[in-house]
């Protein structure tokens, strides 16, 4: 928690500086009301006192108690900014964290447990502040200077104030001791729902298809139930002690009035008025130092499970991030669009073995080179060491003759128009999605967009939509077909204009008349740029310039569609399992 505090600014420890003074006058206000009260008292028990000056002492009781609720909402004002603007801060720096991982760092977190700490965790340390701050300065003044205004007022009492004192510190050590693993499981148990949640509603179509409904309502239960259990178990524990502080209160203030009756019995004269005047402002102060430990409490109630939170958030801003940026800009101009791989391996982490073994091809500039093998050879694999979603293990990755480790992430990217083999789509409309992102260059206008969706034979339904071009988008398309989707994510790479196209799998949902035309268009329309294509399907690629045939991540073929029919068996028995055998005879 404590490593949290760095990300507070000036202003808010200006705030923090202030909201003392003003705890402090708080403090002084409530302390002095018991003095006012003995007054009135000893006033009320002294014959021929004159009611104005009772009227005086109460009139200023009340004075005293407006400003004591001013300086509180002055407090909890400065105190709520202070944590809003912390918590501001760090959802923007788990945030932009977040956007920085590779894959291997979001695998390592898992989405689910990323959106539970920007969110959740984050709200627990706001509360914690908002609370904590308040309770933690005042309490210690209030203890602290409520003890030296009831020293030396009587042992008895005195003994009976610091029994209830000890009596509270224990209850509370022993909670905390039982509550702090479910709170730690609390966060832990959050995360699972929120993947239980997340699986059901992505692949909602898929649940009712295979009719899974009860299948998934039983993990959906179980993960509640176990979340239900601890939030129980700690809402339990601290619902315990409400009622016991309250006792505590309750008996210090009797036993404080059951000694002071004995004391006064045993008095004569004048001593019984000073007495009974001293039991009064005794059982005020002595109420005050138990609130300023119920205060404590409140905040160590607190405390554990925004500790939890902390700890959670700082693995996420303390995560080493394994893509770095480079120092490289811009490329020699004479070798654009050209991509290499020099004897690259990869290996994810944590794996026993390599991926990809020692793969090396070059793809000049305005060639389309295509990549196909069984599922797991490394083809997806492969194509995403070209936009530094990871690193090569071994070996070089060269974009225009440079590494792309030497490049920063935006001018890399900005070289690349790449189409996932899941298509994915943001809310808005057809055109900000075509137009999603920048590369360094002006914006795309109208006539843009538009070719831009004609090479992706997408024309035919936007122009179909309500709106056209402003026809709303769903949030991850669901008011689109996967085909649909898939042209518009094509349209979006091709508004980019980039150097090099990367299709990842991208035509699997189109049929093969719009594959066909789509991949003669981008062919005559962006003849000037490089494109590099994995696809399952043989006619997918059989007009590239080059394909590359991976099995278990190795190359074992290169060549033209015609070639690696005579010269690769691993092409030909996929070609047999999808051709014909006059289209391979006659190939």
């Amino acid at each position: 928690m404590l490593k949290i505090i760095k990300y507070l600014e000036t202003k808010d420890w200006g705030r923090i500086f202030v909201s003392l003074w003003f705890i402090v006058a708080q403090v002084w206000l409530d302390l002095r009301m018991p003095d006012y009260m003995s007054e009135i008292t000893r006033l009320v028990q002294t014959p021929g006192s004159d009611m104005s000056q009772i009227l005086l002492a109460g009139g200023k009781m009340l004075l005293c108690a407006l400003g004591s609720l001013l300086s509180a909402v002055i407090v909890g004002y400065l105190v709520a900014q202070v944590a809003a603007g912390l918590a501001m801060r760090l959802r923007e720096r788990v945030y932009s964290k977040t956007m920085s991982f590779s894959m291997e760092e979001v695998s390592g977190f898992s989405t689910a447990s990323l959106i539970t700490r920007t969110t959740n965790d984050i709200n627990q340390i706001q509360m914690c502040v908002t609370m904590g701050l308040q309770a933690i300065i005042k309490a210690p003044i209030m203890a602290v200077w409520a003890i030296g205004k009831i020293a030396g007022k009587g042992w008895a009492w005195t003994a009976a104030t610091g029994g209830t004192v000890l009596v509270l510190v224990t209850m509370l050590a022993v909670l905390i001791s039982l509550t702090m693993p479910r709170f730690k499981a609390i966060q832990r148990l959050t995360d699972n729902l929120n993947r239980v949640t997340r699986e059901n509603l992505t692949g909602l179509r898929v649940v009712r298809a295979y009719h899974a409904e009860d299948y998934q309502q039983a993990r959906f239960e179980k993960a509640n139930a176990e979340l239900t259990g601890n939030h129980l178990f700690t809402s339990r524990a601290m619902a315990f002690m409400q009622p016991n502080m309250t006792l505590l209160m309750s008996s210090l203030g009797l036993a404080i009035y059951w000694i002071g009756l004995i004391l006064i019995d045993r008095a004569s004269g004048m001593a019984r008025l000073n007495l009974f005047s001293d039991m009064v402002v005794f059982s005020q102060y002595a109420m005050q130092v138990v609130m300023a430990f119920m205060l404590l409490t409140m905040t160590f109630i607190i405390l554990p499970r925004a500790a939890v939170s902390a700890k959670r958030i700082n693995e996420v801003l303390d995560t080493r991030e394994r893509i770095l940026d480079g120092t490289v800009t811009a490329s020699p101009a004479d070798c654009q669009g050209e991509v290499e791989f020099r004897h690259v391996s990869f290996r994810y982490p944590d794996a026993e073995d390599d991926i990809l073994h020692d793969v090396s091809f070059t793809a000049h500039r305005g060639e389309t080179v295509a990549f196909i093998g069984s599922t797991g050879s490394g083809k997806s694999t492969l194509i995403n060491l070209v936009p530094r979603f990871y690193d090569a293990t071994e070996g070089q990755v060269l974009v225009d003759g440079v590494d792309v480790r030497r490049y920063t992430q935006e001018a890399l990217h900005n070289k690349l128009g790449y189409v996932p083999q899941r298509a994915v789509m943001f809310s808005g409309t057809v055109a900000s999605n075509v137009t999603y992102g920048e590369n360094g260059r002006a914006p795309a206008g109208p006539e843009e967009i538009r070719r831009a969706v004609a090479i992706a034979q997408a024309q035919e339904f936007v122009s179909k939509m309500e709106g056209g071009y402003d026809a709303p988008i769903a949030q991850g398309g669901t008011n689109v077909s996967g085909g649909q989707k898939q042209r518009l994510a094509i349209a979006r790479a091709v508004c980019r204009q980039p150097e090099i196209y990367i299709f990842d799998d991208s035509f699997s949902a189109l049929d093969y008349k719009t594959d066909r035309i789509l991949r003669k268009t981008l062919r005559e329309q962006t003849s000037g740029a490089t494109s590099l294509i994995v696809a399952q399907r043989i006619g997918t690629i059989v007009d590239a310039d080059r394909i590359i045939v991976l099995d278990e991540g190795r190359v074992v073929g290169q060549g033209t569609h015609r070639e690696l029919l005579k010269s690769c068996p691993v092409y030909l028995e996929i070609a047999q399992s999808q051709l014909t055998k006059e289209e391979i005879e006659n190939a």
